[in-house]
């Protein structure tokens, strides 16, 4: 168990001295405030997580703040009945690394209405192959089925497949009997995404098109890209259709009419996982512990590294290099 008075973050700041991340020595006094204090075990890497740690993109709210949107553990202190020492908790998003300190550390303060109980079914390793990447996919589906989604409207389209969201969404859209349309630029990829679950992988140019609508031929998707890949699958979106919205790696952009929400019945879904009320994020979460569980978390998971590797990864990650998710283990 690590010492509360002394351990090892991965901390950013921004000062006079400039824009800065890298492993410190840190006390609980330190972190910010909450109910539950947990020895973390297990985090992740994702897309925000590698804008946060170099400054690339406008993440962080405040400095300095440990980084990490994602983490796992046990916990070792709790001011709050509902948690008691030993308990195994997982969190995500909730403004960690962003308004407040997050998973990249040996000690994770948090605020107790954000902390889940690791559901069966999960190990805290899977939790954070999982992580926000599976959650955002997993939280998709949920919003989609919740709005008449179902196998009978058809493929359900997946963009950006290869990353970490794309990965997973592949893998859980699949196990909940939905047949999967990957959409990547990584033709070399088609044998590990078919091998995740998906029936058909086809390259970015079948969504391109300039038309307001197009030949309906997606029951709808999960959009991980933004821009003109958005608005070409919700113009080949059959009628009630929903696609989901969950990334802008490609543009922030949205160019289009509105003919497929009013000819259509098309739905467009927001996915906005950080913020996701805790009832919500209780029920999904089961669902990944339960019948959506993926099941080829060691596939997806291509990379298991320590916190003094966050920094190689974060570049590689912002060079075009994801693929998979990637695992921290904390020591």
């Amino acid at each position: 168990m690590p010492s509360t008075a002394a351990f090892t973050a991965f901390r950013i700041h921004n000062d006079d001295a400039g824009y800065r991340s890298g492993l410190e020595t840190m006390s609980l006094e330190q972190l910010s405030p909450g109910e539950v204090v947990i020895a973390a075990q297990w985090s992740s890497v994702n897309y925000k997580d590698a804008l946060a740690g170099t400054g690339k993109g406008k993440i962080l709210r405040q400095f300095p703040l440990v980084g990490g949107i994602d983490v796992a553990g046990t916990v070792i202190a709790s001011s709050d009945p509902a948690f008691k020492e030993g308990d195994a908790v997982i969190a995500t998003g909730c403004g960690m690394s962003e308004v407040r300190d997050g998973g990249y550390s040996q000690v994770v303060r948090l605020q107790s209405k954000w902390a889940i109980p690791l559901p069966a079914g999960l190990s805290l390793r899977e939790a954070m192959i999982i992580g926000t990447a599976g959650f955002t996919a997993a939280l998709a589906l949920f919003r989609m089925t919740e709005n008449r989604q179902s196998p009978a409207h058809g493929p359900l389209a997946v963009t950006g497949a290869t990353g970490g969201v794309g990965s997973l969404a592949v893998d859980i859209f699949s196990q909940a009997g939905f047949e999967v349309h990957a959409i990547s630029g990584k033709a070399d990829q088609a044998d590990y995404l078919k091998s995740l679950g998906a029936t058909e992988v086809l390259g970015r140019d079948a969504l391109a098109t300039s038309k307001p609508l197009e030949s309906a031929r997606f029951g709808g998707g999960l959009d991980n890209v933004g821009g003109p890949m958005l608005t070409s699958l919700l113009a080949q979106t059959k009628p009630y259709g929903n696609v989901a919205s969950a990334g802008l790696a490609g543009s922030p952009a949205l160019d289009m009419t509105v003919m497929p929400f009013i000819l259509r019945g098309v739905g467009l879904l927001g996915i906005a996982s950080a913020g996701t009320a805790r009832d919500i994020r209780g029920r999904v979460w089961e669902k990944l512990a339960g019948e959506w569980k993926p099941r080829h978390l060691e596939r997806i998971c291509t990379r298991q590294i320590g916190l003094e590797q966050l920094p190689e990864v974060f570049a590689s990650m912002l060079a075009g290099g994801s693929f998979g998710r990637t695992v921290v283990k904390i020591d």
